[in-house]
C-alpha cells in the first residue's frame, strides 16, 4: 500500500473563526485536492484567528504531532496590520523556499496589479512543505494550478507542479495527480514507471 499523504489546511481569519462569516479557504482546498491527486490523501483542518502565536502553534502541531507532508494555509499574507501568516510560517521554519512566494505572485500578478501586496511564502519544517496560499477560492485555484490558455496549454506554471517532487526530495510520499487539472513535474531521472504505484 502506498503512503498516504497527510496535509494539513490552516484558514486563518478573525471573522470566520468567530463565525462572521463562512470559511471558504478549506472547502475550497478540499474541492481542489478531489479533482487533482490521484494518489491516497487524507487532511487534517484548523480555522483560528490572525494570531502570531496561535498561527505557530497549529503549523508547528500539524508538522510535529498531526504528521503532515504538506501544510498550506490561506489567509493574512497582505500588509495590513493583523496579516501575520508569514511572519509566523517564517517564525517555524527549518529552510526557506523562496521561488514558491515568488510563482504565486507572479500568477497572481496576470489578474490584479496589487499581487505585489502579497507576502506569501514556502517553507520546509522538518519533513514537511509548509506554503501560504491566498484566501479566495478562486485564486487559490488559479495559484495551485496556474495560468492556461484557450487551448488549455500551461501558460504560467501552477506552484503544486513542483510540490510533488519537492515532497519526493525532503522524504514525503509519491504523490500523483490529474494531468488534467495539474500536471505534476519531476526530471527524467525521479520519475517512475507508469506501472509503479
Amino acid at each position: 500500500m502506498p503512503e498516504v499523504l497527510k496535509i494539513g489546511l490552516v484558514s486563518i481569519s478573525d471573522r470566520a473563526s468567530q463565525g462572521v462569516y463562512e470559511d471558504k479557504g478549506i472547502p475550497a482546498l478540499r474541492d481542489w485536492f478531489g479533482r487533482a491527486l490521484a494518489t491516497p490523501w487524507e487532511m487534517e483542518t484548523r480555522l483560528i484567528p490572525d494570531e502570531q502565536a496561535m498561527i505557530e502553534a497549529a503549523l508547528c502541531e500539524l508538522v510535529d504531532v498531526a504528521g503532515c507532508h504538506l501544510v498550506l494555509t490561506t489567509g493574512g499574507t497582505g500588509p495590513a496590520p493583523r496579516d501575520v501568516t508569514p511572519e509566523a510560517t517564517l517564525a517555524v521554519a527549518d529552510r526557506v523556499m523562496p521561488g514558491f512566494g515568488e510563482q504565486m505572485r507572479q500568477i497572481s500578478l496576470a489578474f490584479v496589479p496589487t499581487a505585489i501586496l502579497s507576502r506569501q511564502v514556502g517553507v520546509i519544517r522538518k519533513q514537511s512543505l509548509i506554503l501560504n496560499l491566498p484566501g479566495q477560492p478562486k485564486a487559490i485555484a488559479e495559484t495551485l494550478e496556474g495560468l492556461k490558455d484557450a487551448d488549455g496549454q500551461v501558460k504560467v506554471p501552477g506552484i503544486f507542479a513542483a510540490v510533488p517532487y519537492c515532497i519526493d526530495l525532503i522524504g514525503g510520499p509519491w504523490v500523483d495527480t490529474h494531468a488534467e487539472v495539474v500536471k505534476a513535474f519531476r526530471p527524467k531521472s525521479a520519475q517512475r514507471p507508469a506501472s509503479a504505484g
